[in-house]
């Protein structure tokens, strides 16, 4: 009896020890899962720094490894004008970061056979179907017009998710044709940055199709309008509306309490602001307006959410599609959206690393950009890691392979985001002592 019963005992030490251990994002000691608390001191030292030279308002940086959340630490103020201290559930404005939930939105429907990746967007969107797309040439007098020519061949759901559609944005595009179509549409504005949420969703499809586009269907990789096109295309294949389809299908399921496409009232005193002015041009901090619901929900720059929140988002990709009991996505399915969907064949304006991070090595998948080997890039990293920010200074990854989840919320929105984000990637790798 006494060997049963120790044997029962051990049993329900086993069980409860793998029961832990199944709880995804339950706190760790660094050292527990090969970090080093010494070396992890170095990111605390630098956003501290940050903080006290006034280069940044404040910070809340999140780092899960081997499904552990092993350090979650906020610096600085919310809102420094108000001297109101960072909270860790402190509520950001995460723009492009909006990209790669809605981008598992549409795999949703494409795994229950409500879309499919070759399908063409005008199936859904049937203003899309009769596009022309603009090409320069050169007058009689050796300048530069613009004129029109059909589509080679229809904008597909793969290439929404993948910036191939033939879309663009207005700030950054150097077509003026498409960019002065844009601002007539209401998606581009000179007064703020990527704000496509004045316009309803019918007036936006409208207005993009009215539009030009600047590269044939699949032949240029440019960042764009197309995941706010995507959007559209999720409200139709599912007959709800966007915000209502992630509450239902990915922020209920994961338990993200704060995301979403404005902040109600009760919320506001968690909403993170800029400083006024951003140390490193001078110019006027202007963040998009989230306390009132939007005439759109875009979903290519307007969401908001918590570090919390979207590290939960990021460690069910690390995971394979799931989090704690809740199946989001098949493993095959993460794989297909981290995989390289560019290859050689499609050209690039700027490749995604440089854009995001200011250095090559990395391609383009399903929503976000994706680290083709361990070397090339000038950061570390993991060959298949995947990553993207936002243009307020928000920035993400999960490297698989290291099994590290990893956020960093500011709201720094100057030209010194690339950097910040190189910075992080380096304080992580370093701490990884196993």
């Amino acid at each position: 009896m006494k060997r049963i019963a120790a044997a029962l005992v051990g049993l329900v030490i086993v069980v409860a020890a793998s029961a832990v251990a199944a709880q995804s994002l339950a706190p760790a000691k660094p050292e527990e899962v090969g970090l080093s608390p010494e070396r992890l001191g170095r990111v605390s030292q630098f956003f501290q720094k940050e903080v006290e030279e006034n280069r940044i308002p404040g910070a809340v940086v999140a780092i899960a490894r081997k499904g552990r959340l092993a350090y979650f630490e906020t610096f600085g103020f919310s809102d420094k004008a108000a001297e109101a201290a960072m909270p860790k559930d402190a509520i950001f404005r995460i723009y492009s970061m909006t990209k790669p939930l809605v981008s598992v939105a549409a795999m949703i429907l494409v795994e229950e056979g409500r879309l499919q990746l070759t399908d063409p967007v005008a199936k859904y969107l049937p203003a899309f179907a009769n596009m022309q797309v603009s090409v320069a040439k050169l007058d009689p007098f050796g300048k530069v017009v613009h004129g029109t020519v059909s589509l080679d061949r229809p904008i597909s759901v793969q290439d929404l998710l993948r910036h191939t559609a033939g879309l663009a944005y207005g700030e950054i595009t150097a077509n003026a044709v498409v960019k002065d179509a844009y601002a007539k549409a209401g998606v581009y504005r000179t007064d703020i940055d990527y704000d496509a949420r004045g316009v309803t969703p019918d007036e936006e499809v409208a207005g993009l199709a009215k539009a030009p586009l600047v590269h044939q269907p699949g032949t240029v990789w440019e960042y764009s309008l197309a995941v706010d096109v995507l959007g559209r295309v999720v409200e139709k294949a599912s007959g709800m509306r966007l915000a209502d389809f992630l509450e239902e299908r990915l922020f209920k399921p994961l338990k993200m309490s704060d995301s979403g496409f404005w902040v109600a009232k009760e919320k506001l005193p968690r909403l993170a602001q800029a400083l006024a002015v951003d140390p490193a041009t001078g110019k006027p901090n202007k963040l998009i307006d989230v306390t009132a619901e939007p005439k759109n929900d875009s979903g290519g720059a307007g969401g908001v959410s918590t570090a919390m929140d979207y590290l939960r988002f990021v460690q069910m990709m690390v995971n394979g599609g799931s989090l704690d009991d809740t199946r989001i996505l098949s493993r095959t399915t993460v794989a297909l959206m981290t995989s390289d969907h560019l290859g050689s064949a499609i050209a690039t304006t700027m490749q995604p690393g440089e854009l995001l991070l200011g250095v090559p090595g990395y391609t383009f998948g399903l929503g976000f950009a994706v680290r083709k080997e361990a070397g090339i890039a000038g950061l570390p990293g993991s060959a298949g890691d995947f990553t993207w920010g936002g243009a307020a200074g928000t920035y993400f990854w999960g490297d698989p392979k290291e099994e590290l989840a990893v956020v960093m919320m500011m709201q720094s929105p100057g030209p010194t985001r690339p950097w910040y984000r190189r910075e992080m990637r380096q304080l992580v790798y370093q701490a990884i002592v196993d």
